[in-house]
């Protein structure tokens, strides 16, 4: 909250007598109401104004005012001020200064020509008194009630009201009733502006009936445009209403209670709230100025007005101070003001613990910044350490010294200006931070530096040999890579894609990539990626900006041609900041990364030396402008063979060293690898072959130690000590040369010798009972099946059609297809039953098995979705078996989509599903003759021992699947 400013007008002799002063006292306090308290002094000119004692008052050496006088470390000066008044107002605190303002100009424009009595009075002697009013205009209060002795200056909007005010004041009759205005019912809205906005509207009887009965009888003291400042004198309560407009009611004027002088409850209530008030003016400065003025310039000092100050200086809202005014009884009054300057002080205590609090911290703050000032300049007088912005620079012009005329000359011209920026900045500046940042990472930067690459074909192949078995179109791809770069002198950057199923190594034949090219490598996964800021970098502004992962690339490797390694771009994310995929077409791209902009360097970097190798698991799955500018190359998988080259040659190795086993200790054979792989890993990728031969491993490492077998260092370390105590024993004793531990020792050798064989008959009781089971499911295949060929993304698998009868009528002819098949595999059914009708009528026109059964065709594996257009030849062929009652031949696999004119489409995944073929050990293939050279472009070992037919035309399958054509394609 906004500490308010309170104008307490005091008295300084002046050559006409004394003239009001206005001080200010800051009030920055969280209890203090909008409504603060301003005081203003008269001068009495009529004796009836100023008794010199009235019932219940205190005289000038009664014990309260005593109190009062050592509260404030005062002493009354009565034969010199006389008699004079104290007036306190609870209003808005501008308010209140202008009216104080008001008033003083008032007192001195009436003192003119005049003797000092009136110099500075506030209430102007009226005819009648204030006790003859008993019908009053009812003036509504907003924000805190009017106590007696006080003031408040209020506006007033209502022409009518103000006119009758001002006629009130000109008829020597200036009063008026002040009225707390009660809550609206209606609205739980209680901002000031509300509240001024309901009193404006409310008229007449619905006004009544929102004031408190009980209020003050006021003086008007003056009024200035729409202000009107009014004098607190006595309380008063409605009794009823005389007119609506403006609003006038019939008053009583209440006395309060009679109470015994010398009461000792009334006097110890006195005293403790005098007590209270001492606390509370310990720590606030504005209390004790209302307190002094008031003890030096009061008549007199009784207990009702004692309760009615404390009330109406203390920070109660407007209900308690209200039941303050209402309280006629005045041990009860007391009690009630003490009960509010109670929860004054312990306020004023939590208020000093806070000031105090933070008044430590920022002294310690600037002690800790003085001594560090203080530190550094001592530092620089004696020459051990330089300002620290000068050892920045330094630092920074070190970094490019170096490599200065490498250095783009528009990022140099940058560097400079951030340079001479950062020397005009102070140290304690955000933005000297932020310069500082940006230059850390201008000068970091590898710019023009180069890593030497090598371009030797023949240790290239040897490295991607021995790090990877397979792979031929990826190895053959880097060699004419290195080649170029040979004969050209220099090599320039490309952007590759490898696609392939999981764990067929896309990942780690980057990484073999950079070794043979000498690169140095980095990688990092998009997979998720939804912000552009994590590949362009965030804008400088922003709080904890970053550069892209290009720029971060960079400076790790510390050169500008590295190998990065882009993983997972078939699953990149997109969210509200951005498309990461389009952001990705700048980088990736040859014509534009040569200039890439990073958001945070906001200087164009040159990336078209860089080597990008991006992986992917489906190749569909990335948009395609950025799938234009990459050379995809895809990796199918590994057939069994392969397989067991990669287990034997490395996947076991590794396994073997991780495990601390020795080659001599265990003995895989190639019939358990072969079982592990067929039964138990049938993925297209090795991943799942790895952490099985690891498993293997591991409980081969257990049984060892559990048999006791030790490590071979620490069982020669024994031995040789055993041998010297036997040495020793010998040449003490030839006699008695009897020692046993030659057979321990010997038996220990042989312990660590002895090898633990795997074969296919105990692989369950290390990797637990098969996984897979043969995929051959029928032999010899029965009538109205046929395996068909499918891809995943796991690699190749067969997949069976089943087709069979449900009932049998004249006109009953229809398909029902399940399996949980997709939309275009189940209209390859509806097609395949079409082709197959149309292909009977033309082979066996007088069979209606078509027209008059209901058949019924399912795909085996219901759990797994299926989707895809390649069925349709095995759907037809499945049909047809049906219809005449003869199976397909034997070992016999197809693929293929076909049209209702029975045309074999080109399909995909020719590689996987050859694969998946000889894993079930099929011998002959089907495949649409628009794939002849993807099948003829597959390794020689992929290839062996299939009969492969190439066929355009469903009529050869028709003649191939039933052997009407023995003839070989």
């Amino acid at each position: 909250m906004k500490g308010f400013e309170t104008h307490l007008l005091h008295l300084q002799p002046s050559s006409n007598g004394f003239l009001p002063k206005r001080q200010s006292v800051n009030f920055n306090s969280p209890r203090s109401s909008p409504s603060m308290l301003k005081l203003f002094s008269y001068t009495a000119s009529r004796a009836h104004h100023h008794p010199a004692t009235r019932p219940g008052s205190l005289s000038v050496e009664s014990p309260l005012l005593k109190a009062l006088s050592h509260l404030t470390g005062l002493n009354r000066r009565s034969n010199s001020l006389g008699c004079r008044r104290v007036f306190f107002c609870s209003d808005n605190a501008s308010d209140a200064a202008a009216a104080a303002e008001a008033e003083a100009k008032a007192a001195e424009s009436d003192s003119d020509g005049s003797d000092s009595k009136s110099s500075s009075s506030a209430i102007v002697p009226t005819n009648p008194r204030p006790e003859d009013c008993l019908t009053v205009l009812a003036l509504p209060v907003a924000h805190r009630p009017l106590f007696p002795g006080f003031y408040m200056p209020i506006y007033v909007k209502d022409p009518k009201v103000l006119a009758a005010l001002q006629e009130s004041r000109r008829r020597q009759a200036p009063y008026a009733g002040a009225f707390l205005l009660k809550d609206d019912p209606s609205t739980d809205s209680s901002s000031s502006t509300d509240v001024e906005k309901n009193i404006n509207e409310l008229k007449g009887k619905d006004l009544l009936k929102r004031l408190h009965e009980v209020g003050t009888l006021a003086q008007i003291s003056s009024i200035q445009g729409d202000q009107v400042i009014l004098v607190g004198h006595r309380r008063l309560r409605i009794t009823e209403m005389v007119s609506e407009e403006p609003l006038t009611v019939k008053v009583d004027h209440l006395k309060d209670k009679p109470f015994d002088m010398d009461d000792d409850v009334i006097k110890a209530t006195s005293f403790e709230v005098i007590s209270t008030l001492r606390d509370v003016l310990k720590t606030s400065s504005l209390w004790r100025d209302h307190v002094q003025t008031y003890t030096q310039h009061i008549g007199e000092f009784t207990y009702p007005r004692l309760a009615d100050f404390g009330a109406a200086i203390c920070g109660a809202n407007r209900h308690q101070a209200q039941e303050v005014l209402e309280e006629l009884d005045v041990h009860k009054r007391l009690r009630l003001t003490l009960e509010l300057m109670k929860k004054e002080r312990e306020i004023s205590k939590i208020q000093e613990t806070i000031a105090k609090a933070i008044e430590e911290k920022i002294s310690g703050e600037q002690r800790r910044y003085l001594l560090n000032e203080q530190l550094k300049a001592i530092k620089k007088e004696l020459g051990v350490e330089t300002d620290d912005k000068s050892a920045l620079s330094d630092k920074f012009k070190e970094r490019i010294d170096p490599n200065k005329e490498k250095i783009p000359p528009h990022v140099l011209q940058v560097i400079e200006e951030e340079l001479t920026k950062l020397q005009l900045l102070e140290a304690s500046s955000s933005e000297f931070n932020v310069t500082r940042n940006y230059l850390d990472w201008l000068t970091i930067l590898p710019w023009g530096n180069y890593s030497d690459e090598n371009f030797d074909v023949v240790r290239a192949q040897q490295i991607l040999d021995e790090d990877h078995y397979g792979l031929s179109d990826v190895k053959e791809r880097i060699l004419e890579f290195i080649a170029v770069g040979r004969l050209r002198g220099t090599s320039q950057g490309k952007i590759i894609c490898l696609s392939g199923p999981p764990g067929v190594g896309k990942t780690s034949i980057g990484r073999s990539i950079a070794r043979a090219l000498n690169r140095k490598f980095f990688r990092f996964s998009v997979g998720g990626l939804a912000d552009v800021a994590e590949i362009k970098g965030h804008r400088r502004t922003y709080v904890g900006a970053m550069p892209g992962k290009m720029v971060q690339c960079l400076k790790s490797v510390g050169t500008a041609n590295p190998l990065v390694l882009i993983d997972e771009i078939d699953k990149l994310g997109r969210g509200h900041a951005g498309d990461p995929a389009s952001a990705l077409l700048e980088l990736l791209d040859p014509e534009q990364n040569a200039n890439f902009l990073d958001h945070y360097l906001d200087v164009t970097i040159d990336l078209s030396k860089v080597l990008f190798v991006c992986t992917a698991n489906v190749i569909d799955m990335i948009p395609n402008p950025l799938l234009d500018r990459m050379e995809v190359i895809s990796i199918a998988g590994y057939i069994t063979d392969e397989k067991v080259h990669i287990a034997r040659d490395y996947l076991e190795k590794t396994a073997r060293g991780d495990c601390g086993i020795k080659p001599e200790q265990v003995e895989v054979s190639d019939a358990a690898l072969l079982s592990l792989i067929e039964n138990y890993c049938r993925e297209a990728g090795v991943r799942n072959l790895q952490k099985q031969i690891e498993k293997i491993y591991r409980k081969i490492a257990l049984k060892l130690v559990r048999e006791g077998v030790v490590p071979e260092e620490p069982a020669v370390a024994v031995d040789t000590e055993e041998a010297e105590i036997v040495t020793k024993l010998d040449v003490e004793s030839t006699e008695n040369p009897v020692v046993e531990e030659p057979k321990e020792e010997a038996q220990n050798e042989k312990t660590l010798v002895e090898k633990v064989m795997i074969d296919e008959s105990n692989l369950a009781d290390y990797v637990g009972k098969p996984v897979f089971h043969a995929e051959k499911i029928y032999e010899p295949t029965p009538v109205g099946v046929v395996m068909g060929l499918a891809w995943t993304s796991m690699g190749g698998s067969t997949l069976y059609i089943e087709t069979t009868v449900v009932e049998d009528g004249e006109g009953k002819g229809c398909l029902n297809v399940t399996g949980q098949l997709g939309d275009v595999m189940k209209e390859s059914a509806q097609i395949a039953h079409t082709v197959a009708r149309k292909i009977m009528l033309e082979k066996e026109p007088e069979n209606q098995f078509f027209a008059n059964s209901k058949l019924h065709l399912h795909v085996p594996a219901g759990a797994t979705p299926k989707d895809g257009p390649s069925a349709g030849c095995t759907m037809i062929t499945s049909l047809l078996s049906l219809a005449m009652k003869k199976p397909v031949q034997k070992d016999l696999a197809m693929t293929g989509e076909v049209t209702l004119t029975g045309r074999i489409l080109p399909i995909g995944g020719v590689k996987e599903k050859t694969i998946a073929a000889r894993r079930s050990q099929v011998k002959t293939i089907i495949f649409p003759e628009a794939n002849r050279r993807d099948f003829e472009e597959l390794a020689e070992n992929v290839k062996e021992g299939l009969d492969v037919h190439f066929v355009d035309d469903y009529r050869k399958i028709f003649e191939l699947a039933f052997g009407y054509d023995k003839q070989q394609d």
